[in-house]
């Protein structure tokens, strides 16, 4: 059934690793599977509706990439998408159709984007050209020289070049190298050669420092003066801080003015957060929005079933499950810089105990996993809350991320 189904986002990632949009589609663990123009158009509806408020849309200038069918380029779902940050992705094979072409050419001329699957790059059909917005191409590195050359002449052009199936961090460099912009799976998610940080830097150690002060309770005067240290540190803390959205009606000014307002337990995500963005070496965009994704997606299906201020821990376990690729230093001694409670460092370790469900299951929704859906059914947590979750996950992330 369609409300069975659990959104999967891939990241779009521009030369310099930054996310600047994600492809939402439906969990397919079967390589079988056809597309199916009624779920696809659930996608849609489901995607939109989560995506847009009153405000409009809540992703800032982040692309949204959705694979469509021709049933779907007149569907009712589309008009709750802004045109300049949707991209419906379309095989080649279906613009030999006139209604289609037509139906294209409309969303077009209405500001939609419109991204060619299947078309042969080395060729150059620039008879699509007129058409769409992006291309995707497939880099080959046996071949690589001649398609520089491809690549080369179409950024002449106004069509924006998007690799897939970008599975290594060579690849990665010769697709930034040559202007790409790349869907990169899970690649994020695999540590890059050579970027290990050998130790913490002097601001991570002032972080860890006031850490183990709030998790102590320590006296707000006492934390002050640590972080009067380091100016461009407290600068940054508040960003975190009032970017999240917590509905306050005045803006921070100040750690003390934090602290009145929210306590500690908050105070300590954010120095997390800070934490994982403090790296000078290797630092990676889109592995630090990945690693807030998941801290605050954990913690959002962590309040569906206990106290709020126990489902706080789940953010820090979240945040903590990537701080080793984050900081390139091994987890055991991650860990050892700092004291989580025994349940946290459970979770991070073996994905057991009270808070490790929580934490599989955020990461498990990152991949095309068939782990998905008997986590979800053992944690009792439907799909639609499931997805709702994801998605406005990647919101409150997204304002977080901007803030670094």
């Amino acid at each position: 059934m369609i409300e069975n189904n659990f959104i999967l986002r891939e990241p779009l990632l521009d030369p310099k690793q930054k996310v600047i949009g994600f492809e939402f589609s439906w969990q397919q663990t079967n390589s079988e599977s056809k597309l199916d123009a009624e779920n696809l158009d659930y996608l849609l509806e489901f995607v939109a509706g989560h995506l847009n408020d009153e405000d409009g849309f809540l992703l800032g200038n982040s692309l949204v990439f959705l694979e469509a069918l021709p049933e779907l380029l007149h569907s009712e779902s589309l008009k709750l998408f802004p045109a300049k940050n949707t991209v419906l992705i379309l095989h080649k094979k279906y613009f030999s159709d006139e209604s289609v072409l037509n139906a294209v050419k409309q969303l077009r001329a209405d500001g939609f984007g419109i991204c060619l699957r299947g078309a042969e790059v080395s060729t150059l059909e620039r008879s699509f050209f007129t058409f769409v917005s992006h291309i995707e191409v497939k880099l080959n590195a046996s071949n690589f020289a001649s398609q520089a050359k491809i690549y080369g002449a179409l950024k002449q052009s106004s069509i924006r070049m998007v690799a897939r199936d970008v599975a290594t961090w060579q690849d990665f460099d010769a697709c930034s190298a040559l202007g790409l912009e790349s869907f990169v799976g899970k690649l994020h998610l695999t540590p890059r050669p050579g970027s290990a940080q050998k130790s913490l830097n002097p601001s991570q150690t002032t972080i860890l420092q006031l850490m183990e002060m709030v998790r102590k309770n320590a006296d707000i005067q006492q934390l002050e003066l640590v972080v009067k240290r380091d100016a461009t540190l407290a600068y940054k803390l508040l960003r975190y801080i009032n970017s999240a959205g917590f509905g306050l009606r005045t803006e921070v000014q100040s750690l003390k003015h934090a602290v009145q307002m929210l306590g500690y337990s908050p105070l300590y995500r954010w120095l997390t957060v800070l934490l994982a963005s403090a790296n000078t070496s290797g630092y990676s965009p889109v592995l630090l929005e990945t690693a807030i994704v998941r801290g605050r997606f954990a913690e959002l299906l962590g309040q569906m079933q206990m106290p709020k201020a126990e489902a706080e821990n789940l953010f820090v376990a979240g945040m903590f499950s990537l701080l080793d690729r984050l900081l390139g230093l091994p987890m055991d001694e991650v860990l050892g810089t700092i004291q989580l409670p025994d349940v946290v460092t459970e979770a991070l370790l073996t994905r057991g105990g009270i808070y490790g469900p929580y934490l599989a299951l955020s990461e498990a929704c990152e991949l095309n996993s068939m782990l998905v859906g008997s986590l979800a059914e053992s944690l009792k947590i439907s799909a639609e809350d499931l997805n709702a979750a994801h998605l406005a996950a990647l919101v409150w992330a997204k304002n977080v991320a901007d803030a670094a």
